[in-house]
């Protein structure tokens, strides 16, 4: 079994993802979705988070040997990430969604140094703007962004469109079709479903954060 299938089963067995293609979610923005993640609640299953850890570890190892620093976004990447930075004896830091309102007004906290090479933790990718805002904080500081690494990614072509114009790489441990064809082999899904979730797929362009 590969690591996304792995991980991908993994999801699935806890419910961190909720795949409901004859009944969509509605999102926020209105969007009729087949699909709901919450990949915080990874954290709550040992076994699970342990194979999610060891799975970023081996990819950062492969992708970004070079990595002097993790780090991770608030909120979702910071167990993560920290995790990581133990398991790889690496410094530890994380990103705010903006810059703090008082004190030394930082959106980097942690002790980071101009030019050093950091590896950015996510849980989830979908159009990938949370993400590089993050990336654009660090960079701020004279860092040297490697890439980002996160659980899952919606495989978004808007998402590829916007790590490809500022030259980040990204690295995922799983993908949406990954996920779907594990749940339609453990018996989450039938056929019908899996055509409709492919479907919603190949319709990108109604997709948003």
């Amino acid at each position: 079994m590969t690591l996304a299938t792995q991980i991908a089963s993994h999801l699935l067995e806890i419910e961190a993802v909720y795949l409901k293609p004859n009944d969509p979610f509605t999102w926020a923005s209105g969007i009729q979705s087949p699909i709901y993640t919450d990949n915080r609640v990874t954290l709550a299953y040992p076994d699970v988070r342990t194979a999610i850890e060891e799975g970023f570890v081996a990819k950062i190892k492969e992708y970004f040997p070079d990595v002097e620093v993790i780090a991770g976004t608030a909120t979702a990447g910071i167990p993560h990430g920290a995790i990581i930075a133990d398991k790889m004896a690496l410094p530890f830091a994380y990103i705010r969604s903006k810059p703090k309102a008082h004190g030394a007004g930082n959106q980097v906290e942690g002790r980071v140094q101009k030019g050093q090479k950091m590896v950015i933790v996510e849980d989830l990718i979908s159009t990938g703007g949370s993400v590089l805002e993050a990336v654009a904080a660090a960079q701020k500081e004279g860092v040297e962004v490697l890439g980002v690494v996160a659980i899952f990614t919606y495989e978004l072509a808007k998402a590829d469109k916007a790590f490809e114009a500022v030259n980040i790489p990204l690295v995922t441990l799983t993908t949406y079709s990954h996920l779907i064809h594990q749940a339609k082999a453990m018996g989450y899904i039938d056929q019908e479903g899996l055509e409709l979730l492919e479907k919603f797929k190949a319709n990108q362009e109604t997709w948003q954060d």
